[in-house]
């Protein structure tokens, strides 16, 4: 077999390489990202080093991963209606996020109908988590084997706002101190998400991400040990929050090395525990214009959890940049995910990434470079620290200007925004998002602002059609 199927050597490619390249040098097929990480042409045994292993440790219920949905809403009976029909769609739990998570009373009749043992149902409350912790806490009933997430993560709030109505410091400690009220009761709750995605949604590198999830991490665990929780149940009750874009092979690395920063993460504070990795679909690489071609890049963000081992998936619907996904924008989302679990069989096999040369080397170096990013909050003084003084906001524009500058110039483009452009687009069903009051009075940083890389070019679009 190997006489007839010889195997090419690297030296075989690199002379088929520079005579591809005619007068262009080899080195002009490295490029650096966003983190300075290089990325090569080839790799072989020769580039590759240790194996690399970052499987789930457990599946959800018999399916390879959780199928999540968000669903946004004020009104209880409509939010009500939109999760029974979520989870007879498809879903394996629910996100809320909206004013139903105000009080226990409208929060028990968006849950109305929802076996809370089976379904997990998490928050989205920002600032107001403890608020509304307590409330899911309340329409749980007591029952011991509820699957609440209650998903409190004020320091992502606070880094996206700018401002919190009292000190940071004290809205971190309501979160530990609820954890630790609700512990006993529901042994099966998870109380924090250590978000980084408001550095992504920022316009932030994949390592400044990794490093603000990590950093956010240590400050919930620590908070909550002063609690009274101990380091283990603090731990075992931390989701870890990540954004994936249309660049899947990025977004299964991060989402593998998120798990091996975890692992040294878990060890520090003497008890290793399996990560938990929620997986939310980019809201920077969407596009308001022409909200089509978002699907392709939501189907890209729900491979890459899948392959990357997200143990929970939640992708926007495809109008998201416009305003809140409607009935239609959520079955889409449902569907992408089961086509990509029933049929595409994506969860056969528990780390699918393992063994390519590419994938184990960028995994161990997006870890390195997001771990190293964390050294650098911890040595700034903490996350808390780091967000007054405005050190992690500057390293996010640096990597936001990089970003934006590469599409002005063409180096990377977006397809259906700066490539391929519909000159006439279907608009697609959205409902519309109220704003937001603003949280004020207590404390204030320079906010991690979201942006929507299509934005400028679409207006451009926009304005040359008039």
């Amino acid at each position: 077999m190997s006489d007839l199927f010889p195997i090419p050597s690297p030296a075989d490619w690199r002379v088929l390489a520079e005579k591809a390249l005619k007068d262009r040098p080899l080195e002009s097929l490295v490029h650096l990202d966003a983190d300075g990480l290089a990325i090569r042409p080839l790799y072989a045994a020769a580039t590759g080093g240790q194996p690399v292993s970052a499987p789930r440790p457990s599946d959800a219920d018999g399916r390879a991963w959780d199928v999540r949905t968000l669903v946004e809403g004020d009104d209880a009976a409509a939010v009500n209606a939109a999760v029974l029909a979520d989870l007879e769609g498809g879903a394996a739990s629910i996100l809320l996020k909206g004013a139903v998570l105000a009080d226990s009373e409208p929060l028990a009749r968006a849950l109305d109908g929802v076996a809370l043992e089976l379904a997990a149902v998490g928050l989205d409350a920002g600032l107001d988590g403890p608020e509304a912790a307590n409330a899911l806490a309340v329409s749980a009933k007591g029952s011991p084997r509820a699957r609440l997430m209650f998903h409190m993560d004020p320091l992502s709030a606070f880094a996206e706002t700018g401002a919190a109505p009292r000190a940071i410091d004290e809205h971190l400690m309501l979160a530990a101190n609820t954890a630790a009220r609700h512990a006993g009761a529901y042994p099966e709750a998870s109380f924090f998400l250590a978000g980084g995605r408001v550095v992504h949604e920022a316009g932030g590198s994949i390592a400044q991400e990794l490093g603000f999830a990590a950093a956010n991490a240590a400050a919930l665990v620590r908070a909550a040990v002063a609690a009274g929780m101990t380091a283990e149940a603090a731990l075992k009750g931390t989701v870890l929050g990540v954004s994936l874009d249309q660049e899947y092979f990025d977004g299964l690395a991060k989402v593998r090395a998120l798990r091996l920063m975890w692992r040294s993460l878990s060890r520090a504070f003497g008890f290793e525990t399996p990560a938990v990795i929620e997986a939310r679909s980019s809201r920077r690489m969407l596009a308001a214009r022409d909200p089509w071609p978002n699907l392709l890049r939501l189907t890209a963000a729900g491979f890459a959890g899948a392959v990357g081992g997200a143990d929970a998936v939640v992708l926007d619907g495809l109008s998201r940049a416009n305003g809140r996904s409607d009935a239609f924008a959520r079955r889409q989302a449902r569907n992408t995910q089961a086509v990509l679990m029933e049929e595409a069989h994506l969860g056969r096999v528990d780390d699918p990434a393992a063994g390519s040369w590419f994938l184990d080397a960028r995994t161990r170096d997006l870890a390195e470079a997001g771990w190293g990013e964390f050294q650098r909050i911890e040595g700034e003084g903490g996350l808390i620290v780091a967000l007054r003084t405005g050190d992690i906001q500057d390293r996010v524009a640096a990597a936001r200007a990089e970003r934006e500058a590469a599409l002005a110039s063409g180096a990377a483009q977006l397809v259906g925004v700066t490539k391929f452009v519909d000159p006439d687009p279907r608009p697609a069903p959205f409902e519309a998002e109220p704003p937001r009051p603003a949280q004020t009075g207590g404390d204030a940083c320079d906010p991690l602002i979201p942006v929507r890389l299509a934005a400028p070019f679409e207006t451009q679009t926009w304005e040359a059609g008039r």
